[in-house]
């Protein structure tokens, strides 16, 4: 009877090791993958250009201010007016037919006024009250239509305040001031009504002259 030669059956690699095998594959290429690109060097961004700035239009050339054309605003650049006793006189003495002339007294008288207000030997309850009442009477004096009635009402009272604080001699001439006030229109549309805000300007400045001196 013949022999049967009998071989063992070799075992078959487990699956889970290819698998295995196949994943670190995989992860050592993508690591050398990586790797390369991150060695490579980064293109720099050009810089985005930076405009050149306007040339400066006052170089080498005039810088006085332009003119204009606009009325507002040739009015604001004298908005203030000067503030003394005589400039008030050579003011009142002006032409009284220009348009701007009762708005501009005002101003001139304002501008005077503030600094007696603020006198030392002069300011009191009463006289702060009065000069506070001129700032409100005057706060829209720039607003076209404005009633110029009560800014000389308003400074009219500030000038007796102050003639009652330290100059008794002015009295009558005080009191002839406020009822001018009382009496002018606001407006100087008219030949009367020029001469009468002309009138009151000049008595305030009058008045003025005598108020701006020390007390006696």
């Amino acid at each position: 009877m013949a022999d049967i030669n009998i071989q063992r059956k070799k075992s078959s690699p487990s699956p889970w090791l290819l698998v295995l095998l196949v994943l670190l594959g995989l992860a050592a290429v993508g690591y050398y993958v990586f790797r390369a690109d991150s060695d490579q060097p980064v293109p720099a961004v050009p810089a985005a250009p930076v405009a050149e700035p306007a040339p400066d239009s006052t170089t080498g050339a005039e810088t006085a201010p332009r003119p204009t054309n606009d009325p507002a605003v040739a009015e604001m650049a004298t908005e203030e007016p000067g503030g003394s006793p005589d400039e008030l006189a050579a003011f009142a003495a002006s032409d009284a037919t220009v348009p701007t002339y009762g708005r501009r007294g005002l101003e001139v008288l304002m501008a005077t006024l503030r600094p007696l207000a603020d006198r030392d030997d002069l300011r009191d309850a009463t006289v702060s009250e009065k000069r506070d009442d001129l700032t409100s009477a005057t706060s829209r004096l720039q607003e076209a239509g404005t009633s110029l009635r009560p800014g000389y009402v308003a400074a009219a009272n500030l000038i007796k305040a102050i003639q009652q604080k330290g100059y008794p001699a002015l009295e009558n001439d005080a009191n002839e001031l406020v009822s001018q006030a009382n009496a002018l229109s606001g407006r100087t549309t008219t030949p009367q009504e020029q001469q009468q805000v002309q009138a009151f300007l000049s008595r305030s400045a009058d008045i003025v002259k005598v108020i701006s001196q020390p007390a006696r």
